[in-house]
């Protein structure tokens, strides 16, 4: 059975900590979130998707990636990884090319597995509570259940092929 219930807190002024549980092993999930062809199979809320896609994954290593909504309209989120422990842990910083709160965000995506289910926990760290608030104003919430809904659905369907 998958748990498709995202969890959301917000134990600080300036952080929002999402969760949720995947039906599927670390190694898996981790590849899911780092490998570019996958990447662009389930990453953005329904409407949107990933038509560019780069990931350098090592310390120091960039990322980017440019969505694509339903409307033609485009979106481009960029940043620094800092921390790379497959399976277990990925930390990066964040910015959007056309964002609209101050100073770069900090995330860390933790990887639990227990008896074959993972949980992944993905933490914001934004510069400011104005940005942080800001971010909450935007259908943030819904964009990431939607865009795990369909993660869910690719490591469902394919766990063979994702190694």
């Amino acid at each position: 059975m998958i748990d498709d219930h995202l969890v959301v807190e917000t134990p600080g002024d300036r952080e929002i900590v999402l969760s949720r549980v995947f039906d599927a092993p670390a190694q898996l999930v981790f590849a899911a979130f780092t490998r570019p062809e996958l990447l662009v199979r389930w990453y953005g809320a329904r409407g949107w998707q990933l038509v560019g896609c780069e990931v350098d994954l090592r310390v120091d290593g960039r990322w980017r990636f440019e969505s694509q909504g339903p409307d033609g309209q485009r979106m481009v989120q960029h940043g620094v990884y800092r921390t790379v422990d497959p399976p277990h842990e990925i930390v990066c910083t964040e910015r959007f090319d056309e964002q609209s709160y101050p100073g770069e965000t900090l995330v860390s995506h933790t990887f639990t597995e227990l008896a074959g289910r993972t949980t992944v926990t993905t933490a914001l760290r934004y510069a400011t509570p104005e940005g942080r608030d800001t971010a909450l104003r935007y259908p943030m919430v819904r964009g990431v259940t939607e865009s795990f809904t369909r993660l869910a659905a690719l490591l469902a369907a394919d766990t063979g092929g994702l190694q």
